[in-house]
């Protein structure tokens, strides 16, 4: 057993085990890209990570600040309100002239005064309103700080109209925002602070408002961006961005539309208005802010009732950030790259042993396979499995051509006996299928033969009496007769149509040396005259009829022929429409090359359309979908019009609410064409 072992491994040798070396350090060009893969999905969420981490520390120094101002506004107004300038400001007013009930103390030199304090606390408006003035915001109860409110034009322009101007903004329509019809922003946000003065004050009842309007406020929220993102905190040139929000319209902002231009007036996009200002999230993610992706935050602002009037937002370039993420993705690839290029060289350059004898023994099957009977691998210089495995396939590839031209030489004597026997059967199947299609004709005509002799000796005489009745019944009326002469005539018509249709039934046996007499015909009048006759099928149904007849022209046409056709159709359209539905009948010119050769008539029906199958067999003879029909009347139909060179045409409704048959006459009778089959009348 040893001894056996022994000499295996003698004879896979020192080569063998180099070639299973280099296959075991194949996995490295797999395992290499999907290092460089997970790499690159690290890199890319630790980067979100990052950038949402520093854009949340960014609104939080926005939001500081904020507030800030925000009790800076509370305090300087509580400050002004609790003064002793104030009260002696107050005194000296009601001195010179002592308020009435109900006035306002607005003295030029106390409103000179207000407007040094204003002016020295940085505020838009510092003025004083009776506590019962139905206009004047209600008494600050609580927090230290002023707060949010949103007051419209008229209350802006009744408390602090010198600020109506600047805080009207022009909307600017903006991508991926809410559709809104609103074209300007009227509205204002403010800081307010609204404190009552103390009852010893000497005019008592009196409210003192202070207010920063943030409609086009650029120095606070310039200044908001210097303290978030002073120069030189943002890396590889982005550039840091604050807005502040009414509703979902940048009133203050440094975000530029282009150039110089800020993007005051343009609008949030939807996806941020919803989740901010509609479900009161705080969003923290990219952004598409007017022009450029942003890495962006979102926080609504609430004003004193809890409502969500407006959001802060802070942001920065995202673009340059991205691009040294890509960079740094780019070199790491580029390294391993140059890694997996270095290991593939060195393992390629030790399986080469093994690659060749494969190689040459996978072109030299390609090459029988391309039809090189001849090919062979030739000798090798691996002793090895591999080499013995090459001589074996030249062994094969000998015994396969031996056997392949003894088989091409029985191939090509079967060959000829086959075609031979096949010419053989294609003229017997030929022969043998016009046969039986002549013979299931000659079987269809002779029934229709029969029929049609039974059918005309049957009604002739009918006919005949109907005839003379009629005859009597105009002589014995005399003048009696003329209110009814308009139904007696149609009688005589139909009759004499009756008659007609005898006769070609007659002629069947001879179809061809029938000819009707071809005469301009009206589409109107004729599907007037049809209407008649299929009055009462359209009473039993109850459906009714819609025409629009925009022919023009006449057609060259047999009246009973085409009063045939159109029989045919209105019939079928009747029996297809549900009880209650509408027929429709259109007619219009035939135009071709601009010039009118003719006219159409269309008749439309309510009911299940056609499929492909029906469409494929309906003008076929005996062919029908209805278990009281013959299968006759479209063949029949289609017939007469081939005899002037036209057809009848079947399609699907545009609408899919049923079938449309249309017909096309010429104007000046056309010969038929070569292929139309005989029928009957």
């Amino acid at each position: 057993m040893s001894g056996g072992l022994a000499a295996w491994r003698e004879r896979l040798g020192r080569s063998v085990r180099l070639k299973l070396v280099a296959i075991a350090l194949a996995p490295m060009v797999v395992a290499l890209p999907l290092l460089l893969l997970a790499l690159s999905a690290w890199t890319e969420f630790a980067y979100d990570r990052l950038l949402r981490t520093k854009v949340r520390a960014d609104l939080a120094v926005a939001h500081g600040y904020f507030e800030q101002v925000l009790l800076e506004v509370g305090a300087g107004t509580r400050g002004v309100a609790s003064s002793h300038a104030l009260y002696e400001a107050l005194r000296r007013a009601r001195a010179a002239a002592p308020p009435r009930a109900g006035a306002r103390a607005d003295d030029r030199v106390l409103q000179a005064w207000l407007d040094a304090e204003r002016e020295r606390l940085g505020l838009d408006f510092l003025l004083l309103r009776r506590a019962d003035d139905p206009d004047a915001e209600p008494v600050q109860t609580q927090g230290s700080g002023a707060r949010l409110v949103v007051w419209d034009p008229q209350r802006l322009a009744a408390h602090a109209p010198h600020l109506t101007a600047r805080a009207r903004i022009a909307l600017v329509p903006t991508r991926n925002a809410a559709p809104t019809t609103r074209t300007h922003e009227d509205r204002a946000l403010l800081m307010l602070a609204s404190i009552a003065l103390p009852a010893d004050a000497p005019v008592p009842g009196l409210v003192l408002h202070g207010g920063l309007l943030l409609n086009n406020n650029l120095d606070l929220i310039d200044h908001i961006n210097r303290i978030v993102y002073p120069e030189g905190t943002l890396p590889f040139g982005s550039q840091g961005t604050a807005t502040l929000f009414l509703d979902d319209v940048r009133i203050s902002t440094n975000v530029r539309l282009f150039g110089e231009r800020r993007a005051i007036g343009t609008r949030v996009s939807q996806a941020v208005r919803d989740a901010v200002l509609g479900e009161g999230r705080t969003w923290l993610d990219r952004a598409f802010v007017v022009s450029d992706w942003y890495v962006s935050a979102y926080e609504p602002l609430q004003d004193a009732y809890g409502r969500r009037v407006g959001m802060l937002y802070v942001g920065f370039l995202e673009a340059p950030l991205r691009w040294v993420r890509l960079a740094v993705v780019a070199g790491t690839a580029v390294l391993f790259v140059a890694v997996m290029a270095a290991t593939a060289a060195l393992s390629l350059r030790w399986a080469r042993t093994l690659f060749e004898p494969v190689e040459r023994m996978h072109a030299t099957m390609q090459r029988v396979e391309d039809g090189d009977t001849h090919a062979r691998v030739g000798p090798l210089r691996s002793r090895d499995e591999l080499g013995e495995l090459a001589q074996h396939l030249d062994h094969l590839l000998d015994v396969v051509q031996d056997n392949a031209e003894r088989l091409r030489a029985w191939g090509e004597t079967l060959d000829r006996k086959v075609a031979e026997r096949t010419r053989e059967l294609e003229a017997s199947h030929a022969s043998l299928r016009l046969a039986q299609q002549q013979l299931i004709q000659s079987e269809k005509l002779a029934a229709i033969g029969q029929l049609t002799a039974s059918i005309a000796h049957e009604i002739n005489n009918p006919i005949a009496v109907i005839q003379g009745n009629l005859d009597l019944i105009r002589e014995t009326l005399g003048e009696a007769a003329q209110p009814v002469q308009a139904e007696l005539r149609l009688l005589d018509t139909q009759v004499e149509r009756m008659r007609l249709i005898v006769t070609r039934l007659l002629q069947y046996a001879r179809p061809t040396e029938f000819a009707g007499y071809v005469e301009p015909q009206a589409l109107a009048g004729v599907v007037d005259d049809c209407l008649v006759l299929v009055a009462h099928l359209l009473q039993q149904r109850r459906i009714a009829v819609q025409r629009h007849d925009a022919a023009t022209v006449p057609v060259a046409c047999n009246r009973q022929e085409l009063q045939q056709v159109v029989i045919n159709l209105l019939v079928n359209a009747i029996q297809a429409t549900p009880d209650g539905g509408t027929l429709t009948i259109r007619s219009g010119d035939w135009a071709e090359d601009g010039q009118i050769v003719g006219a159409w008539l269309a008749v439309e029906d309510e009911g299940p359309g056609l499929d492909a199958a029906t469409r494929e067999r309906l003008f076929a003879p005996f062919f029908t979908t209805k278990p009281e029909g013959t299968g006759l009347g479209l063949w029949i139909s289609q017939s007469l019009l081939e005899r002037y060179g036209v057809r009848v045409e079947a399609d699907n409704r545009a609408d899919g609410r049923g079938a449309v048959f249309t017909v096309r006459l010429y104007t000046e009778p056309r010969e038929p064409a070569a292929d139309a089959p005989t029928a009957p009348p």
